[in-house]
């Protein structure tokens, strides 16, 4: 039976979540993934699954963090309202690679992102951040085609590699402030 209230219990879970993700490690994986992975297409997405991807372990711990931490709401460990609610930065990468996890799910890993999915369509807060952070990649995408036609267009390819991967300026800014005024918690 799911929990009608948080409790202290919830509080706590929630705390140490955030905790955990202070530390070094997680932190710069999750700066890798949340603010600078953004795949254009199912080959961007399946690329960084590959060991041998530079941000292959950053995947996989930030995915995995979060697939914990949703299944947790999933299986009615904590209030699922309440730890969302604490713990949307989880649905900027989920809603990243939704486009993709049908053939993924088909081809590679079946069970991938299953916590992450409930939690973006059967929650109320996670349907609302999902749709939110849907909108937000989706300005942060022209944005970088704005970006890229610029640098095309001044003779230079500077603006279409930064601007296309997200990997600085406005496309990293957003991402992050994306996570940070979704009640997630920032960094």
């Amino acid at each position: 039976m799911a929990k009608e209230k948080p409790d202290h219990h919830d509080a706590e879970l929630v705390i140490k979540l955030y905790d955990l993700r202070r530390e070094s490690v997680l932190r710069a994986s999750r700066d890798a993934i949340t603010a600078r992975f953004f795949p254009k297409d199912y080959d961007e997405f399946l690329a960084v699954t590959q060991p041998s991807h530079p941000h292959n372990a950053a995947f996989r711990q930030v995915s995995t963090y979060w697939e914990m931490v949703y299944g947790m709401a999933h299986h009615e460990i904590a209030h699922a309202e309440y730890l969302i609610e604490n713990s949307g930065e989880g649905l900027i990468l989920y809603t990243k690679v939704a486009p993709y996890l049908q053939r993924f799910r088909e081809e590679v890993s079946p069970h991938a992102f299953k916590h992450a999915e409930w939690a973006a369509t059967q929650t109320a807060t996670g349907r609302r951040y999902h749709e939110l952070f849907q909108k937000r990649l989706k300005t942060m995408a022209a944005n970088a085609a704005t970006q890229a036609a610029a640098g095309a267009a001044a003779g230079t390819t500077a603006g279409a590699a930064t601007g296309a991967t997200g990997g600085s300026g406005a496309g990293a800014a957003a991402g992050t402030a994306a996570g940070s005024r979704a009640g997630t918690g920032g960094r």
